[in-house]
C-alpha cells in the first residue's frame, strides 16, 4: 500500500547547486535575540507532563510516546486486502447482499463499487455527479439498486447491470432537502428513505420510476436518524425518526399519519438531541441514544415507551459530550443490548432489566457496533483507528483489527460473512478476515 498520495509533484532538481560567502555570512545583532527564547538543554529531560501533552497531541494518528519520549509510528496492519482511490475521508462504507462488492463515500464528493475478494481491491466504478461529500450508501434488499446521498442535498440511485459489473445512474437526481443527514433502504423492499438537515423525513420507491411514497415535516430542526419497523409486514410501510429537537415519531408512510410521537411533553420532560436508533425486531423494540446519554425504549406495534433511563453517567470533571451515545446494537440469540459513547465505553445492556451487565473500553469514540449474524460475537470501530471483536457473554475481547493511522468512521460485512470492510478517517478502506 502507498504511504502518500499528495497531488502536488516534486521535480528532482538537476545539476550542482553553488552557495557563495555571501549568502553564507548573516550578520547577527546579539541585542535583538529573545532572550525569553528557551536554550537547547541536551541534559534536558521530558516530564511526565509533557509526555501526556505529547501522547494527546499524536492521538489517533497513530504515532505512539514511548518511555523514553521518542517518537514511534504503528506500521501494525492485519488486513488482507485494501483500497484507496478515496482522496479524502471515508465517511461511509455498503456492502453488496449476495456478491463480494463494497461501496465507499468520501470528503472527494466521489463515490467508489470495487471487489472485496481480490488484493489489491479491483475497482468496478467511480460514482460522480455528486455535491459535496457523501455520507450515506445503502444497497437495497436484493442488490438490484444501490441508493446514495450527500451533504448538498442529492440522492443518487445506481443500477446494477451486467450482474454488477457494472452501474448506471437510475432515473433522476432528487434535490428535495438542503443537506441529506442519513440514508436508508428497506431490508425487504425496494425502498428507501432519507433525513434532512430541515428536519424532514422522505421515502421513495424505486421502481418503476422514482416516486414520492411520504413526506413527513414534524420535527423542528435535524432529522439526525431513521429506521424501517415490522419490516415483515408487506402491506405496511413504516419508520420510526428522530431529532435533535427531542422528537421520536413513528410513521404510517402510505396514509401518512403520525402513528405515535415523543417530546417533552411525554419524555418526563425531557428534551434528548436524540442521534442513534437501535432495533430489536424479534422482541419488537427499539431503542433510541441521545447525546447526553439518555436511552428510550420503545414498543413498535404498539408504540408505548417501556423505559427512559440515563446510560452513563458524566463524572464532575467529564466533558458532557463523552456520554453521547453513537451506536446501539441488539444480539439476535441473546437478550442483550450493547451501547457504544464517544468516551469509548462500550455497554452490554441485559434487556430485560436494562441493568449494566459488562464494561468494556475503547482508546476513543465509538462509531459502530453490529453483531456477527446468530452469534454472541460482536464488532466495534472507533476512532483510535481499530475495530475490536468481543464475546458479549463474557467481555473477552477476540480479535483487534488494526491498519488504519486515523479513525474508523464506518464497517459493513460483506455477503460472504467471512470479512469486515472498513471506511477510514485515512481515506483508505480495508478489508479484514472475521
Amino acid at each position: 500500500m502507498s504511504e502518500f498520495r499528495g497531488e502536488e509533484n516534486i521535480e528532482e532538481i538537476e545539476g550542482d547547486v553553488i552557495i557563495n560567502n555571501d549568502e553564507v555570512e548573516e550578520v547577527v545583532d546579539e541585542d535583538q535575540l529573545d532572550q525569553d527564547e528557551p536554550i537547547e538543554d541536551e541534559n534536558y529531560q521530558l516530564t511526565e507532563e509533557d509526555m501526556a501533552d505529547m501522547a494527546e497531541e499524536f492521538e489517533g494518528s497513530g504515532v505512539k510516546i514511548n518511555d523514553e519520549g521518542n517518537l514511534e509510528i504503528d506500521m501494525s496492519n492485519n488486513s488482507q486486502s485494501y483500497f484507496e482511490d478515496h482522496q479524502d475521508s471515508i465517511f461511509t462504507v455498503s456492502t453488496h447482499p449476495n456478491l463480494p462488492i463494497a461501496v465507499t463515500g468520501g470528503g472527494d464528493n466521489v463515490g467508489y463499487l470495487w471487489t472485496t475478494h481480490n488484493s489489491p481491491a479491483k475497482t468496478i466504478n467511480k460514482l460522480v455527479g455528486f455535491g459535496e461529500s457523501v455520507i450515506g450508501a445503502e444497497f437495497t434488499f436484493d442488490g438490484s439498486y444501490l441508493v446514495t446521498g450527500d451533504m448538498s442535498g442529492k440522492i443518487i440511485v445506481f443500477k446494477s447491470m451486467k450482474k454488477g459489473q457494472m452501474w448506471e445512474q437510475y432515473d433522476r437526481i432528487l434535490e428535495d432537502v438542503e443537506e441529506i443527514t442519513w440514508v436508508h433502504t428497506h431490508p425487504k423492499q425496494n425502498v428507501f428513505a432519507f433525513g434532512g438537515i430541515d428536519g424532514s423525513v422522505s421515502v421513495y420507491s424505486i421502481e418503476p420510476t422514482l416516486e414520492l411514497i411520504f413526506s413527513g415535516y414534524s420535527h423542528s430542526t435535524e432529522c439526525t436518524n431513521g429506521k424501517f419497523i415490522q419490516i415483515d409486514n408487506m402491506d405496511e410501510l413504516k419508520l420510526v425518526s428522530i431529532s435533535e429537537d427531542g422528537s421520536i415519531i413513528g410513521w404510517n408512510c402510505y396514509t401518512q399519519q403520525v402513528e405515535f410521537k415523543f417530546d417533552n411533553n411525554n419524555l418526563k420532560g425531557l428534551t434528548p438531541p436524540w442521534v442513534s436508533i437501535g432495533v430489536n425486531n424479534k422482541n419488537k423494540i427499539i431503542s433510541i441514544g441521545s447525546r447526553d446519554s439518555q436511552i428510550a425504549i420503545i414498543n413498535i406495534d404498539n408504540g408505548s415507551l417501556l423505559n427512559l433511563f440515563t446510560a452513563l453517567e458524566v463524572q464532575e470533571d467529564g466533558d458532557i459530550y463523552d456520554s453521547s451515545i453513537e451506536a446501539i446494537s441488539f444480539c439476535d440469540i441473546l437478550n442483550l443490548m450493547v451501547v457504544g459513547f464517544v468516551s469509548g465505553d462500550v455497554l452490554i445492556f441485559d434487556s430485560n432489566t436494562w441493568k449494566v451487565r459488562k464494561m468494556l473500553k475503547c482508546q476513543d469514540a465509538i462509531t459502530k457496533i453490529e453483531f456477527l449474524k446468530n452469534s454472541p460475537n460482536f464488532l466495534v470501530s472507533s476512532m483510535d483507528g481499530k475495530i475490536y471483536k468481543w464475546d458479549v457473554r463474557t467481555g473477552e475481547l477476540l480479535h483487534e483489527y488494526v491498519g488504519h493511522h486515523m479513525g474508523v468512521l464506518d464497517f459493513s460485512i460483506d455477503c460472504s460473512a467471512e470479512r469486515v470492510i472498513s471506511a477510514g478517517d485515512d481515506g483508505v478502506s480495508l478489508v479484514f478476515q472475521i
